[in-house]
């Protein structure tokens, strides 16, 4: 699966041509006439060919003055100068071979400025550099790309390579299982909770009826299975080590969740996230009393925590990332300036900007531009 941000504000400007004296000195004076905070530069050259490229931010700069520019300082020296949008191509599989990388190139259709390794414990991940004209039609081809050779693919602009806020959903992502299931297993309830959720599934019930109706089975429980369930908990693998390479880039990290925020509360302290939000379990005189207090923590509500833990943050929708796996992630996972399916159901699927196949959480790094460090 792929994803693409269209929003880059970040850009590539290309000189290709002979490698003569002064070529790259008269590319640089050009540049010098404009005041354009430069992100990136690149000069390359084979068999007396020079290749030079610029990544700047142009939002405060006339765009067309400075290519005419750059092209009247490069015409001596016969050079072909673009200008054009700069994007992250992340290419993520359990192994990448050149022709994945051979495919991409000729998918996006673009040049590529840059190509680097991004090193992770357990997967291949190759990040290419380029400059595009149509991101539309770039994503539209590296989705093919992607779902013939079994590999997931990443396209984002540029500009938003700064400190993010990244947003988890919990069950099935951040962790392994269902906390409503791993209650109901502690309570010898599978099969009561089980056809609730089969009932959902059919469409026969929206989340919040689900969830209610599943939660009623666990009434009478004594609170104490709540502390069993915690211990039992798994991390998906990759989920630690991808919140930590998080916190050490000065990212800040949230976990959303439609489960219970008595289960979680330990969990978040351990990883230390930055937020986390889930529903409350009722308890009376130490019992489940089969209710949650308060607004269910339902699709809506998780977009608009992420939206509010942007705010406090004071971070842009656009430098959001949210990841998920179900249906009830869909409004946060479209929401973020970058949507996540994590080894999704074909609703969010169709919904997210990309898909983390391999079931490691911290296949979302790559996307990010990012190793495990």
């Amino acid at each position: 699966m792929v994803v693409v941000n269209t929003q880059a504000d970040t850009t590539t400007i290309t000189s290709l041509g002979p490698d003569a004296p002064g070529a790259a000195a008269a590319f640089f004076t050009a540049l010098a006439d404009f005041p354009v905070p430069l992100a990136d530069v690149h000069l390359a050259t084979a068999s007396n060919h020079l290749a030079l490229t610029a990544q700047c931010d142009l939002s405060s700069t006339d765009t067309a003055a400075l290519g005419d520019r750059v092209r009247e300082a490069m015409a001596p020296f016969e050079h072909e100068v673009s200008i054009a949008q700069s994007y992250a191509v992340a290419i993520i599989g359990e192994e990448i071979n050149a022709g994945d990388i051979s495919a991409v190139q000729s998918a996006v259709n673009g040049e590529t400025v840059r190509m680097r390794r991004i090193a992770l414990d357990s997967l291949f991940a190759v990040e290419l550099t380029v400059a595009l004209e149509d991101a539309a039609a770039a994503r539209r081809a590296l989705r093919e790309i992607a779902a013939e050779r079994g590999i997931d693919i990443s396209l984002e602009g540029l500009g938003h390579r700064g400190k993010r806020l990244v947003c988890f959903d919990c069950d099935s992502t951040l962790i392994e299982g269902e906390v409503i299931e791993m209650l109901a297993a502690h309570a010898g309830k599978e099969a009561e909770v089980a056809a609730v959720t089969e009932r959902a599934m059919r469409g026969e019930l929206d989340f919040e009826e689900s969830l209610r109706e599943r939660v009623a089975v666990l009434e009478g429980l004594d609170a104490s299975i709540i502390d069993e369930v915690a211990r039992d908990i798994e991390l998906t693998p990759g989920a630690k080590e991808a919140i930590g390479t998080l916190h050490r880039l000065g990212h800040r990290t949230a976990v959303v969740s439609g489960g219970f925020i008595q289960v979680l509360e330990g969990l978040a302290t351990d990883l230390q996230l930055d937020y986390v939000r889930a529903n409350t379990l009722e308890i009376r005189d130490g019992k489940l009393t089969g209710k949650v207090i308060g607004k269910v923590v339902d699709r809506q509500a998780k977009e608009d925590f992420l939206r509010e833990f942007a705010a406090d943050s004071g971070i842009g929708m656009e430098s959001t990332v949210a990841v998920g796996d179900g249906a009830n992630d869909i409004a946060m996972v479209t929401a973020a300036g970058l949507g996540v399916a994590f080894d999704a159901k074909p609703a969010l699927r169709e919904a997210a900007d990309a898909c983390i196949t391999p079931r490691r959480l911290d296949a979302v790094l790559p996307m990010l531009g990012i190793a495990n460090v």
